[in-house]
């Protein structure tokens, strides 16, 4: 999974991507890698990798990830050529969805560029840079369609584009137009808009609005009704906060959350919403050489979960042995799991669901 955080400058953005890509890193004693210097991989924290690891006694353990791309702030006028953050928009293309960082805190030591706070305001003038680099991809893909249209399909994406820039043009998210069949919905994906992916909102806030998830904030609840009008999500956040979290160690971090009275982390609370905004969840194979998550669909078939691992496993797929992770532990071993009857082994349709642990049986 991978996640663009983009916001307006002294919003909190690149304190926020630090520390989680710190903490991440620290949590699960997995090495941070760089990929280039605004690129971060994290693991998703899931105590039942430690348990089945202990159980199996496995050599590695591997968790899943989310790689975080972080951009320069974006200012009104970006797509013009103000400021830096149009250089790196293109950076943001290929992720899944959009963390979009919004300053919900007054603090006279940090300078607004508008001059005040104002979450409605800031998150237009975002939605408006990229509004207007998709025009641009929208623009070139039209000249180019428009020299041949040989054929219906060629047809229908010039048809398409044409509604998408009027679409974009009269100030409207890529995400809002309305789709007719599934060839458009495939049309639309493939141009990569970056007003079509899915957002989450962090609203970034001081620690004293931690406790009661910013329920006091006025500027959380206008995040929060935008959102809804938006089907997007949000999760409260206090970069400051994270920034301290992110030099502890798991006891001690636990301690510190326990003390501002939340009880997870902001990277926690991302990752919850990522999950639930790109219906995404997580399924496990143990064994002597490793333990490991893998994130997949919501309502993925066996088969296709096989083939997270490896295409042969979704080629050859016989039929996958089946425990759910509370099962497996409570038993204790695999073979306690299989002699109780807790162990299923199911077919090419079986749907796979979350916390299943999976042994997947195939011929190549």
């Amino acid at each position: 999974m991978r996640l663009g955080i983009v916001g307006l400058p002294n919003v909190g953005k690149s304190t926020l991507f630090n520390s989680l890509t710190k903490a991440g890193a620290e949590a699960a004693n997995y090495p941070f890698c760089t990929i280039d210097p605004n690129v971060g991989v994290v693991p998703v924290p899931d105590e039942r990798i430690k348990v089945l690891s202990d159980l199996y006694q496995s050599e590695k353990q591997v968790p899943a990830v989310i790689e975080f791309v972080d951009i320069a702030g974006l200012v009104k006028g970006a797509s013009k050529g103000e400021g830096l953050g149009n250089q790196f928009l293109s950076h943001i293309r290929e992720v899944d969805a959009i963390v979009h960082v919004v300053r919900c805190f007054e603090d006279s030591n940090i300078i607004h560029v508008e001059g005040n706070i104002q979450p409605l305001r800031d998150i237009e003038t975002i939605n408006f840079e990229l509004i207007f680099s998709d025009l641009e991809i929208i623009e070139r893909r039209l000249a180019k369609s428009g020299k041949g249209m040989k054929n219906e399909a060629m047809q229908k994406e010039f048809q398409l584009l044409e509604r998408l820039k009027k679409h974009l043009e009269d100030g409207k998210l890529a995400r809002s137009i309305e789709i007719n069949d599934e060839d458009e919905e495939e049309i639309l994906a493939s141009f990569n808009l970056l007003t079509s992916k899915p957002v989450i909102f962090a609203a970034n806030v001081k620690e004293d609005d931690l406790a009661d998830d910013g329920k006091s904030n006025a500027y959380v609840s206008q995040v929060r009704e935008h959102a809804l009008e938006q089907d997007a999500e949000v999760f409260v956040v206090c970069a400051q906060i994270e920034q301290e979290i992110a030099e502890l160690d798991d006891e001690e971090r636990k301690m510190f959350l326990d003390d501002l009275g939340i009880d997870e982390s902001g990277l926690e609370k991302l990752i919850r919403a990522s999950y639930h905004l790109l219906g995404l969840m997580s399924y496990l194979t143990a064994g002597p050489k490793e333990t490991r998550a893998w994130t997949i669909k919501i309502g993925t078939k066996a088969p296709q979960a096989a083939g997270k691992i490896h295409t042969d496993f979704e080629k050859g797929f016989i039929r996958a042995e089946v425990v759910s992770y509370k099962n497996l532990v409570e038993c204790g071993s695999f073979n306690a799991a299989k002699e109780k009857g807790l162990v299923r082994s199911e077919g090419k349709e079986y749907v796979v669901q979350e916390g299943d642990v999976l042994l997947f049986r195939f011929n190549v």
